[in-house]
């Protein structure tokens, strides 16, 4: 058939029919546009929070991966008599304010029928540098393994932060949020842990609550306010790109900085923790590994800390110096230091330095060295020095 005979009206006597079936074909076009646009709209992410599970309601199903590596469904828990739901994660104060507390919780309710499952809600690219102020890890899968063999966890600890699904379905609003579920997986309590983050505890609702429905008693209070960190839903990850144009609009500039103000800085001024880093631009390794200095500024920038990187670089490669520093968005205390006799530089800040680039210390506010490294860091081994003074909790009121 040629083009102009499929562009021919049809005759008389097939009008009609192919007047029907033209308007079944559109309805159809129609019906699947708007199908596509149903499922579209239902797959994308939404920036309304999810409403939180009401007492009485069943627990919703999951499968999710663990740090050990299995994947855990609800079906698993079935011969539990109680089922505990924790949602929580690695880098909110307030969740490892808890942690021991949950982990004593297992080892006390374990034996009498209880089952525990901690889920991390959180999206990780959700989650900006400046929020990680009090811990060393972040919150992805890789890093909840880390923080589950670090904190010796006893109890599931599965991961939800790629499509948060299991999180909508439960709709905790903060870390940690408990849920307690009967033996026909009724939810029975939703809420805090105890009243007291660091301090004196004087209300504890959740062992109340287990101690109810294990006596077959609809607990006396069944639900509370969740104090903690807010859930980091997908659809904030707008902020962590803010937050990281933020930073590369601060300035970098390099200080020239005599020894005795070296030596200043190794004293210590009473408050500030200052990780100090000696490189070059002739280090490979010195150049590597600038952007995790960086990173701890952003991450414990907000408390008292701060990095300060010294080059030893000869006057004629300053400009270079300055140049390396401002492609890595190095906003942080930049020093251009005497290179020529290191001996006296490292006798004013540190003896113990025994000469090749890079060299990293973690100095105290009182002076006192609480790391040391010659050679290139591990980022965690150092994060993790750095925690260990800062503290991961918030302190008490």
């Amino acid at each position: 058939m040629d083009l102009i005979s499929r562009s021919r009206p049809a005759s008389p006597a097939s009008g009609r029919g192919g007047f029907l079936v033209g308007r079944s074909l559109a309805f159809l076009w129609c019906f699947a546009m708007w199908f596509s646009a149903a499922a579209t709209l239902a797959e994308a992410p939404s920036d309304a929070e999810p409403a939180t599970l009401e007492i009485g309601a069943e627990a919703p199903d999951f499968e999710l991966p663990g740090v050990d590596g299995r994947r855990y469904r609800l079906a698993e828990f079935a011969d539990s008599e109680v089922l505990v739901v924790v949602f929580t994660c690695n880098h909110c104060p307030t969740a490892q304010a808890y942690e021991s507390r949950i982990k004593q919780l297992v080892d006390d309710y374990r034996p009498r029928g209880v089952a525990l499952v901690a889920i991390s809600p959180n999206d990780p690219l959700a989650v900006r540098l400046d929020e990680l102020g009090y811990t060393d890890v972040g919150d992805t899968y890789e890093d909840m393994k880390l923080r589950a063999t670090e904190a010796a966890f006893d109890f599931p600890y599965l991961y939800d932060g790629e499509t948060q699904s299991v999180t909508r379905a439960y709709g905790p609003i903060a870390t940690p949020h408990a849920f307690v579920f009967d033996r026909e997986r009724k939810l029975r309590y939703r809420g805090r842990i105890d009243d007291a983050e660091v301090g004196t505890v004087t209300k504890r609702e959740l062992t109340d609550a287990l101690e109810a429905v294990l006596a077959g008693r609809a607990p006396a209070i069944e639900t509370t306010r969740v104090p903690g960190c807010s859930i980091k839903w997908a659809s904030k990850r707008g902020g962590v790109g803010q937050e990281q144009a933020e930073w590369q609009q601060k300035p970098v500039e390099l200080a020239a900085l005599d020894l005795d103000g070296v030596r200043a800085l190794r004293s210590g001024d009473g408050k500030t923790l200052r990780l100090i880093n000696v490189w070059a631009t002739y280090c490979g390794p010195c150049l590597t590994e600038i952007p995790a200095f960086v990173e701890m500024q952003r991450m414990y920038g907000g408390r008292e800390f701060e990095v300060v990187l010294l080059t030893v670089d000869a006057e004629s490669a300053h400009p270079q110096a300055l140049e390396r520093l401002r492609e890595r968005h190095a906003a942080v205390r930049n020093y251009r230091v005497p290179g020529d006799d290191l001996d006296q530089l490292a006798e004013a800040l540190d003896a113990q330095w025994p000469g090749p680039l890079p060299h990293t210390v973690l100095v105290d506010s009182d002076g006192t060295i609480l790391y040391r490294k010659t050679g290139e860091i591990d980022p965690l081994e150092v994060r993790r020095a750095i925690v260990q003074k800062l503290g991961r909790t918030y302190p008490e009121k």
